[in-house]
């Protein structure tokens, strides 16, 4: 795809949005049941996968573990966005590969150690790009993949979470 055919498709929808603001906003949804031991089946939208505890908190390694689901859908949705802005912006992009990274402290979701975090400590976003633009036109492109990246802006700008029951 190029960046007129990308704006054929995007200009649509931009001046709807423009228009109709609402209709910019969407409500994705995600849901998963409860399976065999501890595991849950989760829809993606293409095939039902199975969650189950990582290793490190007594778990086979047969299921795929929520926190590294979390660290997938990073790098999903951070080298979808570094296509398109490339597209966008006819950067001239080989190849790349994006690798995230996590910290977790497995005594504080076991309960071993009551001071110790539930949850990542530290996440890390690493692009290789095998390009031949120059440093500021990467620059760019690494700061509007950024700005645009929804999983990115969530995770680093933190979101409050409604939690109900019923």
């Amino acid at each position: 795809m190029d960046s007129s055919t990308l704006r054929k498709l995007q200009e649509p929808l931009k001046n709807k949005y423009k228009s109709e603001p609402e209709a910019a906003i969407i409500t994705l949804r995600a849901s998963s049941k409860i399976g065999e031991g501890i595991t849950c089946k989760i829809e993606t939208g293409k095939s039902i996968i199975e969650a189950g505890l990582h290793p490190a908190t007594g778990g086979d390694g047969l299921s795929v573990c929520s926190g590294d689901m979390l660290l997938e859908a990073l790098a999903a949705c951070a080298g979808v966005t570094l296509k398109a802005v490339a597209t966008a912006i006819d950067f001239k992009l080989k190849d790349a590969t994006i690798y995230t990274e996590g910290d977790l402290d497995f005594r504080g979701t076991l309960a071993v150690d009551k001071e110790a975090p539930v949850g990542f400590k530290n996440i890390r976003l690493r692009f290789t790009l095998d390009t031949d633009e120059p440093k500021e036109k990467i620059d760019t492109l690494i700061k509007l993949t950024e700005r645009y990246c929804v999983v990115y802006q969530t995770l680093s700008k933190g979101n409050m979470i409604e939690l109900t029951i019923g």
